[in-house]
């Protein structure tokens, strides 16, 4: 990981100097530890091709949606930023960035720009309105360097593990290629498969049809299954190590196979009414945790989040454009039906991520702290900046302790904000053990320990990396 420039090495550390320097000092023993990153999204193209990064607008705004939310609600038009692939001019639009770069003073994706422009890319004009052109200058000139594309900023980050997020379908050509390129550390593949699982997806009925004729299975619940099975299999083989599940509600359900067959054949045809596509939803959702006890993948579970919130953004920008949001969930009936079926499998691993967070200490933990399949996620999205993660260890560690988290995770598109990422948790989780053992709840001895198994060994367990 790179060394911070002009940074105050305490930065996001508490304020009180006791407590401070432990954790300071604890931060230390893992600040150049390897990243492990086994959840992200960066296009695993990126490193295949290792073609420069374009511009500064592409690389840090028009992708990234905490960025470009914050900008649309202060008057921005996502057009102007190139947002849902519309033509921008890149200097433009940098322009309208840097003057509105004071809203986002104390936000975390401010912060996390911030490390990427002098930590990664060594800029050392502040951002402002009167220097826009000449930041915009500088990231150009770091751009058309060599040693700032992906496969050298890859090895530059020190990244020992990196998964991205596939469809069932990708051939992962790419990810062979890579796997005999010589880099550095390990990317593997992560099977997504919401869109062939949920009846309101768009497409739903053509990628079932896609799917089936991929793996030349029948249109039945069983060759449908079987079909998925396969993809599955063929991850494995490229060296997939989870399964991504996102959900807005993490609801399951159990069914006799001929009451499955008969909500396949309506939700394929198109007639099932909105309560069998939910039950449908359900009934996959632990099929997919049955696959998981069947070969091996970890279950992952990202539940909670109402997508495409603006219809009339969604219409105008497609997708993943920043109008996405929490709402509350329900995991101890939702996934009662899946838990009472493989909850006591000791080599399933289930995680779960929230993005309420009143159902850290109480569901998600205390699930936790019961099953030996479950998994804490780390807080993701909306919950991934320093505050929330103080929250979130609050909310956990005294009913399930340290053990059962995933380690962090980036579930990052911004390829230059994981090291920033990785840092923030890092320092996030070295303030809260500091505080534990000024409170003597633990020794700066066991403090260390934690620490040390956070960073690697503990997504490792959890992810069988």
């Amino acid at each position: 990981m790179l060394l911070p420039r002009r940074r105050d090495p305490a930065r996001l550390l508490p304020a009180d100097p006791r407590t401070r320097a432990i954790a300071l000092d604890l931060y230390q023993r893992v600040a150049h530890a390897p990243i492990v990153s086994p959840h992200g999204h960066v296009p695993v193209e990126w490193l295949v091709d290792d073609a420069p990064f374009t511009d500064a607008t592409s690389l840090l705004v028009t992708h990234d949606h905490y960025v470009t939310r914050l900008l649309h609600a202060s008057g921005v038009d996502l057009a102007d930023l190139g947002v849902g692939g519309r033509a921008v001019e890149p200097r433009a639009a940098w322009r309208l960035f840097a003057e509105r770069w004071p809203l986002f003073a104390g936000t975390a994706s401010g912060y996390w720009i911030e490390e990427e422009l002098i930590s990664v890319l060594g800029i050392d004009t502040p951002l402002s309105v009167d220097t826009a052109d000449r930041v915009f200058a500088e990231i150009q000139a770091r751009l058309d360097d060599p040693g700032f594309r992906p496969r050298a900023l890859f090895d530059r980050f020190d990244i020992e593990v990196l998964a991205t997020t596939d469809d069932p379908l990708d051939d992962l050509a790419g990810h062979a290629g890579l796997a005999q390129s010589g880099l550095g550390g390990r990317v593997v593949p992560t099977f997504r498969p919401d869109r062939y699982l949920d009846p309101d997806a768009a497409g739903f009925t053509e990628s079932i049809e896609r799917l089936l004729s991929a793996t030349g299975e029948a249109a039945t619940f069983s060759g449908y299954l079987a079909a998925l099975e396969a993809r599955r299999e063929h991850f494995i083989r490229h060296g997939a190590v989870s399964a991504d599940h996102g959900v807005e509600e993490p609801t399951t359900l159990d069914l006799a196979p001929g009451q499955a067959e008969q909500l396949f054949q309506s939700v394929v045809t198109g007639s099932a009414a909105a309560g069998d596509r939910a039950a449908f939803r359900s009934h996959m959702l632990l099929q997919m945790a049955r696959m998981s006890v069947d070969d091996g993948l970890v279950m992952t579970v990202h539940a909670g989040v109402v997508r495409n919130h603006s219809t009339a953004t969604f219409q105008r920008f497609g997708p993943d454009t920043g109008h996405d949001f929490p709402r509350r969930t329900d995991f101890v009936r939702g996934l009662r039906p899946l838990l009472e079926r493989f909850g006591l499998e000791r080599d399933f691993h289930l995680v779960l991520f929230a993005v309420d967070e009143t159902v850290y200490s109480r569901e998600i933990a205390p699930m936790a702290s019961f099953y030996p399949s479950v998994y804490i996620g780390a807080p993701w999205w909306f919950l991934d900046a320093p505050d929330a993660i103080g929250r979130f260890r609050s909310a956990v560690t005294e009913s399930a302790g340290f053990s059962r988290g995933s380690g962090f995770i980036d579930d990052t598109r911004a390829f230059l904000s994981i090291p920033a990422r990785h840092d923030t948790a890092r320092r996030a989780d070295a303030s809260f053990l500091a505080r534990l053992v000024v409170e003597s709840r633990l020794s700066q001895e066991q403090a260390g320990a934690v620490i040390d198994d956070m960073v690697g060994p503990q997504p490792k367990r959890v992810f069988k990396l």
